[in-house]
């Protein structure tokens, strides 16, 4: 990518706006008739490629799916399963952080230092990396009989 070998806030913003605009423009596809909270989430893995995902309610609400899980399950599906940076938007007026269970899902795919920016509609973010979103992360680590 162009972003790696050069330098300035104009490159750097050139390679986060494509996870941006895939945020933003899946989040428009979210299924949200109860709460009417629509969020979308971009990853990117790896190899580069953008996955995408949105909420999608049931009127059963345990059995709604986060956008972020989403994202992750397309990843999974195309054959990925490295996120190196991840973006998530709602129509909120402060940054959405990831709830709990998806923070989880994240660590299970993504490094500590992966950077999650959390945005706004409004353009407002925030950007943290997965380690300060979930300190402590249960890992497969924690399933070793060593």
């Amino acid at each position: 990518m162009t972003c790696l070998s050069q330098t300035g806030e104009e490159i750097i913003k050139e390679c986060v706006m494509p996870l941006a605009k895939a945020a933003s423009n899946v989040r428009e596809n979210a299924y949200a008739p109860y709460s009417n909270f629509k969020v979308g989430a971009a990853l990117r893995s790896a190899s580069g490629a953008v996955y995408t995902g949105c909420n999608v309610e049931n009127v059963a609400y345990p059995e709604g799916t986060c956008a972020e899980a989403g994202a992750i399950a397309a990843m999974i599906a195309a054959g990925d399963s490295i996120i190196t940076e991840a973006y998530v938007i709602a129509d909120s007026p402060t940054p959405v952080t990831p709830c709990g269970g998806c923070r989880q899902k994240l660590a299970e795919f993504g490094a500590g230092e992966v950077k999650v920016t959390m945005a706004t509609t409004d353009g407002g973010e925030l950007v943290m990396c997965l380690a300060e979103l979930l300190p402590g992360a249960f890992s497969q680590d924690h399933m070793d009989n060593s």
